[in-house]
């Protein structure tokens, strides 16, 4: 068995939490006023996601996930696609934006969550394989996921108050490009 260190797990957040980052981003964009709670929550579920998913990966082992790993990009494209295109709808829909999109709350939130963190599930099945503290692993895993989260929601909501209705349109493309990268990654 080999051994991967904490610069390693670092690496591994780092990469895991791009989605997280990018979907924060796409988040930011919509949400037009962001509150610290609404920052928060969606910190707080992405983080606890991305920490969740490899402890399932690790612990279901090598026997469910070869059931799961040929459908686990389809599933996470669905999703972010499902979600990304209710979001240019509601652009389409509206000419004059009267509202905001809220990811932050209920079935969005928990969909998004579960969509960024599917590849988390892979690397905790790698991680049953090596010789990996996985309380460490996750503590940092969650811990990343929640910092770079909260920091793609707030660069996000700047970037969205210079393009002001265009971030609904945006923040929807963002997520449906993430799905298709997601697929595209694990078909190519």
């Amino acid at each position: 068995m080999e051994s991967i260190g904490i610069v390693s797990i670092i690496l591994i957040a780092l990469g895991l939490s791009m989605d997280c980052f990018a979907v924060a981003l796409g988040a930011g964009f919509t949400m037009g006023t962001v509150k610290k709670s609404q920052v928060l929550r969606i910190a707080l579920a992405f983080g606890i996601f991305q920490a969740l998913m490899p402890v399932i990966g690790w612990a279901l082992g090598r026997t469910v996930i070869d059931y799961v790993a040929p459908y686990d990009h389809w599933v996470a494209f669905g999703l972010l696609a499902i979600i990304g295109g209710h979001m240019i709808w509601e652009f389409f829909e509206k000419k004059e934006r009267t509202r905001t999109v809220d990811v932050t709350r209920g079935v969005r939130l928990l969909v998004l969550s579960v969509a960024t963190s599917i590849d988390a599930l892979a690397v905790g099945l790698s991680f049953a394989f090596l010789q990996v503290n996985i309380g460490v692993a996750v503590a940092i895993i969650g811990t990343v996921a929640f910092i770079v989260t909260a920091v793609g929601v707030i660069v996000g909501r700047k970037i969205g108050q210079l393009i002001g209705r265009w971030a609904e349109l945006a923040g929807g493309l963002i997520l449906i490009g993430i799905g298709l990268r997601i697929l595209l990654t694990h078909l190519l």
